[in-house]
């Protein structure tokens, strides 16, 4: 076999006119098939063959939500290296890839009103519960306080809903994921990943009690205000522990116990917050040491921070 045989395919993949413009769009943006077709005004079989070689020879990378289908430059492999080496090539002043990335920066803003639509059908019952309890910016403080830059390397937030976690956490991170079984909040996380610059953040459409995901593959893992809508909250707990590294934190943030019925007749919540002592139960029951809480009073609801911590002996 050619050990430069794979190195041969990334190369012969990305030497062609359209699928270097593909590789451009992609290394700025994950885009969907219908977004690439409206930007490179080419018909959808012969943007899907394209992506299809750059798929298969490991430049770009795909990732399936129902009906659709996003793309991104590869994040790993000797296509992942070429690729980046391409992208840092491309002269961006050259007047294809400069109306290439005009009209991308026209697809996003249409995903961003389509989030803003979103957020205005919704913001009256997400601003409710959020009345409850401390100004986010206290959690996201004492967030970053558990997992502080240069702490982790690789992030993933389960449940990410609009990426706000990304936005926080993402920045110190190699490589973040977010997870959602949304198909709105994840246009939502899109936009605002665009918005803040992450290229390094994805997101991905996944259920949080099977997650598409190699056991070990993180650094970090956060479950911000998720927990509350888990019929079954141990199987989130395992499936987080189970990608956690050794080494890796666990950052749970939910509600302490409280009696507000509304919350669960008008806002779908399960639980009524949870008790440290629970919390603890499941934590050991998945081989996580449990710290020290959290707990962050003001308002009518309290909001605690959960850590804890994968062992290092952990197999």
């Amino acid at each position: 076999m050619n050990p430069a045989g794979p190195l041969l395919q990334a190369l012969r993949a990305i030497a062609e006119p359209t699928r270097l413009r593909v590789l451009s769009l992609c290394g700025h943006s994950e885009l969907a098939v219908s977004e690439l077709v409206q930007i490179l005004g080419q018909s959808q079989p012969r943007v899907s063959r394209h992506l299809k070689l750059l798929v298969d020879s490991g430049v770009l990378e795909r990732n399936r939500e129902g009906i659709w289908t996003y793309y991104r430059a590869a994040q790993g492999g000797i296509g992942a290296d070429l690729a980046q080496a391409v992208l840092d090539l491309i002269p961006q002043h050259d007047e294809r890839v400069a109306l290439d990335l005009e009209r991308l920066e026209a697809v996003r803003r249409a995903r961003a009103e389509r989030a803003r639509a979103y957020f205005r059908e919704n913001s009256a019952r997400w601003a409710e519960v959020r009345s409850l309890y401390v100004d986010e910016r206290q959690v996201e403080r004492a967030l970053t306080t558990l997992l502080p830059p240069g702490s982790y390397g690789e992030f993933l937030d389960i449940g990410t809903g609009t990426g706000r976690m990304l936005e926080v956490l993402g920045p110190a991170a190699r490589q973040a994921l977010g997870i959602d079984v949304s198909p709105e909040m994840l246009t939502i996380a899109r936009s605002n990943m665009d918005r803040a610059g992450l290229s390094h953040c994805q997101v991905r459409k996944a259920d949080m009690y099977n997650l598409p995901i190699g056991s070990e593959s993180f650094d970090a893992v956060t479950l911000h205000m998720v927990l509350h809508y888990a019929e079954t909250p141990g199987g989130v707990l395992a499936e987080a522990a189970r990608v956690l590294r050794p080494g890796g934190r666990l950052v749970v943030v939910d509600f302490a116990p409280h009696r507000n019925e509304s919350l669960r007749d008008a806002h779908a919540h399960l639980w009524l917050g949870f008790g440290d002592e629970s919390i603890a139960s499941w934590l050991r029951e998945v081989n996580l040491a449990a710290n020290p809480p959290i707990r962050l009073d003001g308002g009518e609801l309290t909001v605690c921070l959960w850590p804890a911590s994968r062992p290092e002996e952990a197999a």
